[in-house]
């Protein structure tokens, strides 16, 4: 109960800041995150992490697939392959969100 109260508070909190703030100060916000979302360092370094997650997820499908055998559901399964298959695309290549990563 704690913290649904601590939630709702929080809540109400920050929409009594943002209308205060306004819409200007909201476009203002958005127009800088669009800006550091375009920058090459920070969408080489968001490709980066990506392939370096979809490694340790590999590492961690084979172990854990070593360990279970036949048990490991086969949707995971098939949806690691994708995804493994996908890691190789090449510069240029859309995910499914229809966005490019380079």
């Amino acid at each position: 109960m704690r913290y649904k109260v601590a939630f709702v508070v929080g809540l109400a909190i920050g929409y009594v800041l943002g209308t205060r703030a306004g819409r200007e100060r909201y476009e203002q916000m958005k127009k800088s995150a669009r800006q550091v979302a375009q920058n090459p360092a920070v969408r080489n370094a968001a490709e980066t992490a990506g392939q370096a997650g979809l490694q340790y997820a590999g590492k961690a499908f084979a172990a854990v697939g070593g360990k279970v055998g036949d048990a490991m559901p086969h949707a995971l399964s098939e949806r690691v392959r994708t995804l493994r298959g996908r890691a190789g695309g090449g510069a240029g290549a859309e995910d499914e969100w229809g966005t490019s990563n380079t």
